[in-house]
């Protein structure tokens, strides 16, 4: 499996037991959604290998606490400590209305109430406190943080997102 077919799960945080469990700390704000997974992507040197799950459960509600198969000792379980877990992104749970993930709306063209057609969407920085749009203007940069209150319609069918971003913003980029 192809590392851009997947999404980022999460990671092994630390071990749980001496028979081999281990703590995986998700990155995702349901993590229900994942307790009942039959396998996983564990990246190990830079490889995507599946491992098949035998048993999890939530462990103090932020963390997965996953027994995967043949990883049966502290040894097996200390291989993959600090190890990045990956699913398809067709095991992604669909969204609607103004949802998105940030992957699929890239490409988008972005419009503004005011400004009109803003650009196209060329990627989003979430290394910031706050995840920002980065946009295409005629070949400037133009940067929009990501608000519910900005957002006022995510159109799949035309890939385009409306916004109501406060008056001047996008001017300070032209």
């Amino acid at each position: 499996m192809q590392k851009e077919k997947c999404f980022y799960l999460g990671k092994i945080v630390k071990k749980y037991s001496f028979k081999g469990e281990l703590l995986i700390k998700l990155d995702t704000d349901d993590p229900e959604e994942f307790v009942e997974m039959e396998s996983v992507f564990v990246e190990v040197h830079k490889n995507l290998i599946p491992f098949f799950i035998e048993e999890s459960s939530l462990h103090k509600s932020e963390l997965l606490r996953i027994k995967f198969e043949d990883v049966d000792s502290e040894a097996d379980a200390d291989a993959l400590l600090g190890a990045a877990l990956y699913l398809p992104l067709t095991a992604l749970p669909k969204l609607t209305g103004n949802q998105f993930y940030y992957h699929e709306v890239i490409g988008f063209t972005i419009s503004d109430q005011r400004f009109g057609v803003i650009g196209t969407l060329v990627s989003i920085n979430d290394s910031t406190a706050q995840a920002l749009f980065e946009i295409d203007h005629n070949g400037k940069e133009v940067l929009i943080p990501i608000n519910d209150s900005f957002i006022k319609k995510v159109d799949r069918t035309t890939k385009s997102i409306l916004l109501d971003v406060p008056e001047g913003l996008i001017e300070l980029y032209l």
